[in-house]
């Protein structure tokens, strides 16, 4: 079984104050002055505080099942859906992966709301988002370099709470995973903490491919893939 952990930087994320306005809403340029100066102020203290990991582990033993689009690792069944089903149903192998960027931005971000200056701790909440994510494409990037040297590929990655897979069986994600994986920790309802950090599955094989995001396909308007896509 393979298992490969990631420590990133957060200068390896190359995260913009542009980037950070887009995803709170604003058009490029079309953001306040106050805005943008508030975005780079935050973005400098989070370099400082973000502690960014990915770790990810190989699973050979899988098996779909078609007819209920569901997919085993080992003894575990994913009930994941038609969406993501159709995405790596030609997978041989996942990874099931996690990623962090640590508790410090999500407690400056609850610190400054608590402190009522609602603004920065959007734009801090906004940060950790952005900066996760940017570390898990790093991850599943140098996924894909690995995997292409052996003649095969990778799928996007599907996270519980997207495309009809159910948040609550980030449980049983996690019981496939050793404890205290990517210093995350699981609350009873299947939230994470860090709550800045991502868990999900990537379908390898030489027969799956990574694709733009089927939004087309999904009902999930504030999904932040459908930014991607």
């Amino acid at each position: 079984m393979i298992h490969k952990t990631f420590l990133f930087d957060f200068r390896d994320l190359n995260l913009t104050v542009e980037q950070i306005e887009r995803a709170m809403g604003y058009p490029e340029g079309e953001s306040h002055e106050p805005i943008y100066d508030i975005a780079a102020r935050v973005m400098k203290e989070a370099e400082a505080i973000c502690d960014l990991k990915a770790e990810y582990r190989i699973f050979e033993n899988i098996t779909f099942d078609p007819t209920n689009k569901k997919v085993t690792i080992g003894e575990v069944t994913f009930d994941i859906g038609k969406i993501i089903f159709g995405q790596i149903r030609k997978a041989d192998s996942l990874a099931l992966f996690t990623c962090t960027a640590g508790k410090g931005i999500g407690e400056n971000s609850r610190r400054a709301m608590k402190e009522s200056d609602l603004l920065e701790g959007y734009i801090y909440d906004v940060i950790g988002s952005e900066a996760v994510e940017a570390a898990a494409d790093l991850m599943q990037n140098e996924l894909e370099v690995e995997m292409s040297m052996e003649g095969r590929k990778i799928t996007n990655r599907f996270s519980p709470g997207y495309c009809g897979w159910d948040v609550s069986q980030q449980h049983r994600l996690f019981s496939l995973l050793p404890g205290n994986f990517c210093g995350i920790k699981l609350t009873d309802s299947a939230l994470m903490d860090p709550v800045k950090s991502i868990s999900g599955i990537i379908g390898l094989g030489p027969d799956v491919r990574r694709m733009p995001y089927t939004c087309s396909l999904c009902d999930m308007k504030d999904c932040i893939y459908r930014r991607k896509g």
